[in-house]
């Protein structure tokens, strides 16, 4: 019954609608957070080595503070954008998120805002192409090919 409402394309614009209105409040009152997101869902440029992206699981917690939450902005009312470092080597991407696919919103260790929709594989999976061309980069996956 729940996939009924949470899979329709108007419930998933009433939803991003609501978060990009929650992290513009928290933008204006100068707040840093955090969120988890759908990996699936996310782009990151330049493309996170394979070596780190393996690594991430598919809701991983991205934590905006410091440098990284400066450089938060939403583009055109969809998308969460923001620069980031990831691994030891803190290797620096740009990361756009699609606001639907965030699945939590976290202000210090209290869930401020959850979001179902983050969960749904139609609205977060990429084009299979992708996917493949992910899948033939992770060094781990070269011997299942050949």
């Amino acid at each position: 019954m729940i996939n009924e409402i949470i899979e329709q394309n108007s419930y998933k614009d009433l939803v991003a609608s609501q978060i990009n209105e929650i992290i513009n409040f928290l933008l204006k009152n100068n707040k840093e957070f955090s969120i988890t997101a759908n990996l699936e869902a996310m782009e990151f440029n330049p493309e996170l080595p394979s070596t780190i992206k393996s690594q991430l699981s598919k809701f991983s917690l991205y934590i905006l503070s410091n440098y990284t939450y400066t450089t938060v902005k939403i583009i055109n009312e969809t998308i969460l954008s923001f620069e980031a470092g990831f691994g030891s080597e803190n290797f620096g991407s740009t990361v756009q998120v699609p606001l639907h696919s965030i699945f939590q919103i976290i202000i210090d260790d209290s869930i401020l805002y959850l979001n179902p929709i983050a969960t749904v594989d139609k609205f977060n999976t990429k084009p299979k192409e992708k996917s493949l061309n992910n899948f033939k980069n992770n060094p781990r996956n070269l011997k299942l090919i050949k």
